[in-house]
């Protein structure tokens, strides 16, 4: 299949991060509309027969059905593709998919898959039990250990896969010394890069193959839309678009829209999550209710030297352990009152959440131990609200263990 991946005037000159978030990848109307337009369309008219063969059969470029194509859509791909360097972004309807996308378009039966423990619990799943259900072989090893991911490399190892930092621990491995690994295997490296959005960390730069993201946490930001991107070369990136086109798990044009708005404030938001991530960080590391912090942008991380050289900050997730048990860290939860129980992050709102029973609750136990993810372990995502009222919030929580 020929992919035009041709990319706007606009796109093609330099420009700094910020126009490129707000005005990339898009080109006006006859109408000259200021803010892009939304085509919540299922199809296109054609001129003639003629017309609708060529575009069928890709002998003439332009939109077809919007399972293929739809411009608020490739907006958002040239966008995105622009802001991570990447050659080509294919939009998807979640960041499960966005993954899921990757493994459908690029592996087959019999080839094997390296995967950091240190995933979002759905990434685990979603590799032990449906990849595995199809002949793909998964070995899963710690992030931060190199040489556990070198000695588990095969010669039919297709792809190395992990969040760099990782959901929920922050836990942080060079991506440099991981892209050498993988090629000088011939195998490729996949980052999830969720966490850190193209504003923190490009991991293409340090030679990631393939990036994904859900965009449903920070590119949206608002916590109003799902979504997923995966970006990479064209040649994979082909491949990938070939099995969104067939299998249909493609992003709808009015959440490429919302996703889109929500860049426009993407280097505003992470600017303002990296400052109160980290004072609250630091605020949590001085209660003694807290046996410990888990954010990298702390001295005290383990790889607080790395994150320093990798990232241009470190996030809006801090996760800790309180003092206690499972009761212990639920009674905390359901005693703060401004900050959000729900499982999302990335959002204007503070979010707060229990991992061990919701994110990786459909870990086994043994799972759960080997990702370090305890019955005293809380999430917060931090949102945009009043560090004082935060902190005010936090106390109630502190109170109540």
């Amino acid at each position: 299949m020929t992919i035009d991946w041709s990319d706007d005037e606009f796109t093609n000159i330099a420009h700094g991060f910020e126009t490129l978030a707000v005005r990339g990848g898009y080109v006006r109307t006859q109408e000259g509309e200021h803010s892009e337009a939304i085509f919540p369309t299922s199809s296109y008219v054609f001129k003639n027969a003629a017309e609708a063969a060529a575009r069928f059969s890709n002998t003439q470029p332009g939109n077809v059905y919007s399972r293929y194509t739809n411009p608020t859509t490739r907006t958002l791909e040239q966008r995105m593709a622009a802001l991570e360097g990447a050659e080509a972004a294919v939009a998807t309807s979640s960041g499960m998919a966005a993954i899921l996308c990757v493994g459908m378009a690029l592996l087959q039966k019999g080839d094997h898959i390296i995967c950091s423990r240190s995933v979002f619990g759905t990434t685990t799943v979603l590799f032990e039990k449906y990849f595995k259900r199809f002949g793909v072989d998964v070995s899963f090893v710690k992030l931060t250990d190199v040489s556990a991911w070198k000695a588990e490399l095969k010669t039919n190892t297709k792809f190395l896969f992990l969040e760099s930092p990782s959901n929920p621990l922050s836990e942080v491995v060079d991506l440099k010394v991981m892209a050498d690994l993988a090629h000088q295997n011939g195998s490729l490296l996949v980052v999830d890069n969720t966490f850190c959005t193209p504003i923190l960390q490009k991991p293409i730069s340090w030679g990631a193959d393939i990036v994904v993201y859900s965009a449903t946490k920070y590119l949206d930001g608002q916590g109003r839309s799902m979504g997923g991107i995966v970006l990479g070369k064209k040649e994979h990136m082909t491949e990938v678009l070939t099995f969104v086109r067939t299998a249909g798990p493609t992003m709808a044009p009015f959440n490429a829209w919302l996703i889109l708005k929500g860049l426009d404030t993407l280097k505003l938001r992470m600017d303002a999550h990296n400052a109160a991530a980290l004072e609250l960080a630091k605020w949590l590391e001085n209660q003694p209710k807290v046996e410990r912090v888990f954010y990298a942008g702390l001295e005290s991380h383990p790889q607080y030297a790395l994150a320093k050289k990798q990232v241009c900050g470190f996030g809006g997730v801090v996760a800790f352990e309180i003092k206690g048990d499972k009761d212990a860290a639920w009674r905390f939860i359901d005693a703060t009152q401004l900050i959000s129980i729900t499982v999302n992050l990335g959002d204007t709102k503070s979010t707060i959440a229990h991992p061990a029973t919701t994110t990786h609750g459909r870990l086994s136990p043994e799972e759960r131990a080997a990702s370090g993810i305890k019955d005293n372990l809380i999430r917060l995502a931090v949102g945009l609200e009043s560090l004082d009222d935060l902190k005010a919030d936090l106390e109630r929580g502190l109170k109540a263990v």
